[in-house]
């Protein structure tokens, strides 16, 4: 007697039916990026190169905005290892993409810290500002909503990442401010983390006058 159920072996069910990615438009880094690449990968040893994998994914992110099939073809011949090896990587971490995003990628923390500060209210707003719903981009193609786990701030949540900058201690009406914000004024709005920010303009309010 036996409590696991029968497995349908012979059926063939239990098989993956994994595909690869579209090819997509040819790709290859710029001379600039392949340059920053062969310095990365300089500092391994010959027979580590692929251990350059992921700074060579960033640099195609940074060119083209996301990795497509092409570029993972590319980098697996620029490192050394196969497409599959670079498709796990890409696959694994949530901080690649895989299909065009917006100019500003918005990303709000949903692990349980941010979540019990408000965190859902925050995605609600920001939302309803862009007019999608998360894991869309806006019609004009500068803004893509996400949510995603634990961004690093549990004593500062919710957490809103835009791109590569942190904005922390947000609320639904700061972080439709700051949607406002990088539509009028760009990227200079992306100055960083937030907290570090506050923290400073708190100590010079606090410290006395000489």
């Amino acid at each position: 007697m036996t409590f696991h159920p029968k497995m349908p072996y012979e059926t063939g069910l239990h098989q993956s039916h994994r595909s690869l990615p579209d090819q997509g438009a040819p790709f290859a880094l710029t001379p600039e990026r392949r340059a920053k690449l062969e310095a990365i990968a300089s500092h391994y040893p010959a027979e580590r190169r692929r251990s350059a994998l992921l700074p060579a994914l960033y640099l195609v992110q940074q060119q083209q905005g996301y990795v497509s099939a092409a570029a993972m073809r590319h980098v697996a011949e620029l490192i050394g290892c196969t497409p599959a090896e670079v498709e796990d990587v890409v696959s694994y971490y949530a901080m690649f993409y895989t299909r065009p995003v917006g100019r500003y990628v918005i990303q709000v923390c949903r692990t349980l810290s941010c979540a019990l500060l408000g965190a859902e209210r925050v995605t609600e707003a920001i939302a309803a500002k862009l007019g999608v719903g998360v894991g869309e981009t806006d019609p004009t193609g500068t803004f893509t909503l996400l949510e995603v786990e634990c961004l690093g701030a549990c004593d500062r949540g919710p957490v809103v990442m835009v791109n590569d900058a942190w904005h922390e201690l947000q609320s639904p009406e700061t972080a439709a401010q700051l949607v406002d914000q990088l539509r009028e004024k760009g990227e200079v709005v992306l100055s960083g983390c937030q907290w570090g920010s506050r923290q400073s303009i708190v100590r010079k309010v606090d410290s006395p006058s000489r």
